[in-house]
């Protein structure tokens, strides 16, 4: 028996039109870019996951001895569960970047970019999927660089508030996949993602209040951190282990979501109008 895709139907013999979602085709797809960094998984996400632990072990035996704790408002938390949560979602920012600037720019370098092109996916459909084996790869670290810092000794992690770890990790990792998006249809080899990994992700993660409370510094660079987006999803983050952040956690929310679809409608019409894709 011949089993065709649901939404597909035959208007005309040997003539196939797609009706409203292709989900067959966007499933394909969002496979297809999970096994292709699944396939690599102690490269892609079991390696990030040691290289963040690393960064907790350093940190807390050179600054977290002899009690030193963070205040967070009227809270005062120990040092080691204050950054443990920062650098889970940090590192889930960098790989759903790392991701999703590569299946497009690859394929422009390779010469294969037709094969996203030409499929019967829309430009939503292939967005969704682009941007969602992003997610998955960040969720997958994240998850694994959470168990590893479960396990270790001195470091308490256990979410408190399970909507706030969701929507700042999920849509934290979303804007970078869109973010990535945009960087693989602009670039033209590795070295301009490289660049923007190492001149714009890379500072605004490191800088975003993942190893500080940002009331330590001085009002202006108070301010210069408030106008980070990595640092409402990293104080929102951490709200969900620790109950407490450094920002509002309504307002970042509503600030990255509205992030998440302005970066989305940037991609959709960069993809739409085939820029730097179709010659």
């Amino acid at each position: 028996m011949n089993e065709q895709p649901s939404s597909w139907v035959r208007a005309d013999p040997g003539v196939p039109t797609i009706r409203n979602v292709n989900w067959y085709g966007l499933r394909t797809l969002y496979v297809k870019e999970v096994r292709r960094f699944f396939k690599v998984q102690l490269q892609t996400v079991w390696a990030p996951a040691i290289t963040t632990l690393l960064f907790l072990v350093i940190f807390t035996v050179a600054l977290g001895r002899a009690g030193r704790t963070v205040d967070i408002g009227a809270a005062r938390i120990p040092f080691a569960d204050f950054i443990a949560p920062g650098l889970i979602v940090m590192a889930m920012l960098q790989n759903a970047f790392a991701n999703a600037s590569f299946s497009l720019l690859v394929g422009k370098i390779q010469g294969n970019i037709v094969d996203y092109l030409m499929p019967p996916l829309s430009t939503g459909e292939l967005i969704a999927a682009l941007a969602g084996a992003a997610v998955t790869r960040a969720v997958l670290v994240g998850f694994a660089v959470w168990l590893a810092m479960l396990l270790w000794p001195g470091v308490h992690v256990t979410p408190r508030h399970f909507g706030a770890i969701a929507w700042f990790g999920v849509l934290g990792a979303a804007m970078l996949a869109f973010f990535g998006l945009l960087t693989s249809v602009w670039a033209e080899k590795f070295d301009h993602a490289a660049a923007v990994t190492n001149f714009v992700v890379a500072p605004l993660s490191l800088l975003s209040g993942t190893f500080y409370s940002i009331h330590n510094l001085a009002p202006a660079f108070q301010a210069v951190s408030q106008a980070n987006p990595f640092f409402y999803v990293i104080s929102g983050f951490r709200y969900g282990f620790l109950g407490v952040a450094d920002s509002a956690v309504g307002v970042g929310a509503a600030l990255l979501l509205a992030i998440d679809v302005a970066l989305g409608i940037a991609c959709y019409a960069l993809l739409k109008r085939g820029w730097k894709l179709k010659s």
